[in-house]
């Protein structure tokens, strides 16, 4: 995941229903749709969405933390 939020493309593979899929994921849409090109997608197959930054949590969860040991500190 942190390799497609940096510009590359993965490709994660999946079951659902006892069907196996794919998807192609990019941070960068114009990477992607080179990607679809080259494996002969069809375009409208290919969608583009914000992916969320997992690498982030880890510090909005430390300040969470902090927030909580500053509360129980005031009480």
């Amino acid at each position: 995941m942190c390799f497609a939020l940096d510009g590359g493309v993965w490709l994660h593979r999946h079951t659902l229903r006892g069907q196996p899929m794919a998807h192609l994921v990019s941070a960068d849409k114009e990477r992607l749709l080179a990607m679809g090109r080259e494996l002969d997608l069809h375009p409208a197959w290919l969608q583009h969405k914000p992916l969320k930054d997992p690498r982030l949590w880890g510090e909005r969860l430390e300040r969470l933390e902090d927030v909580k040991k500053r509360r129980e500190k005031e009480t």
